[in-house]
């Protein structure tokens, strides 16, 4: 369970994220879906419970927030910042070694944003900072990933582009955990679903828990715990 000033975000959710999984979690918004995400990177205490993650203890879970979570007002280039999702290896106040800069340059290609590397993070675009997010991300070479909605309002190129690493994470069995609200596309690219209103609804495969049943079982209970 998870509280935020005395106020339930989530309440009784159990349950186990197997390796190497491809999970959506949906819900109506206020659900608790970034409020898990954020208790599974351990940014938030659980109010009951605990979270039992041997790759958060590893150093090895890589947590995208939502945009608006994040500031872009710090003068760093494209480069500079997708280079430190490797930090670890070099330290969180010096220059990237040569072998990180190369892998960040790798990473910036997979993302198509090889002739903005030298681009000041603060004049992207929503969809062109997404792509760097996604390549810094990629740098962080973790086996547990989440991304707390990580299509939202950007073009629909960028989000099939977005996607297809997205697939290559899942077949390289990383265990990949993303909020989405679109069901459509979760139905379309993710075999596992939670789906939550404030607790579980539904927790399987996407089919058979995002019936319309389920659905409007989600919407009731939203309201009710809205009461």
């Amino acid at each position: 369970s998870v509280s935020y000033g005395g106020a339930a975000a989530l309440q009784g959710v159990s349950g186990r994220f197997a390796a190497g999984s491809l999970t959506a979690v949906a819900g109506p918004n206020g659900a608790g879906k970034s409020s898990l995400l954020k208790a599974l990177a351990g940014v938030l205490r659980p109010r009951t419970g605990q979270v039992l993650c041997p790759a958060l203890a590893a150093g090895r879970l890589a947590y995208l927030p939502q945009q608006a979570e994040i500031d872009r007002h710090f003068p760093i280039t494209v480069d500079t910042f997708v280079a430190l999702g490797g930090w670890r290896t070099y330290g969180a106040f010096r220059q990237p070694p040569p072998a990180v800069s190369n892998r960040a340059g790798e990473a910036i290609a997979q993302v198509g944003l090889q002739g903005l590397k030298g681009r000041h993070i603060g004049a992207l675009s929503v969809g062109e900072f997404q792509r760097a997010l996604f390549a810094r991300l990629l740098l962080q070479d973790a086996c547990v990933i989440l991304l707390d909605e990580p299509f939202a309002a950007i073009d629909e190129q960028t989000t099939q582009d977005l996607l297809a690493i997205v697939r290559r994470l899942h077949d390289e069995k990383r265990t990949v955990i993303a909020v989405l609200h679109d069901f459509d596309q979760v139905r379309a690219h993710f075999p596992s679903t939670l789906l939550l209103a404030r607790r579980c609804i539904g927790w399987g495969v996407t089919a058979e828990v995002l019936t319309g049943a389920n659905l409007a079982l989600a919407r009731d209970a939203l309201k009710q715990a809205a009461a």
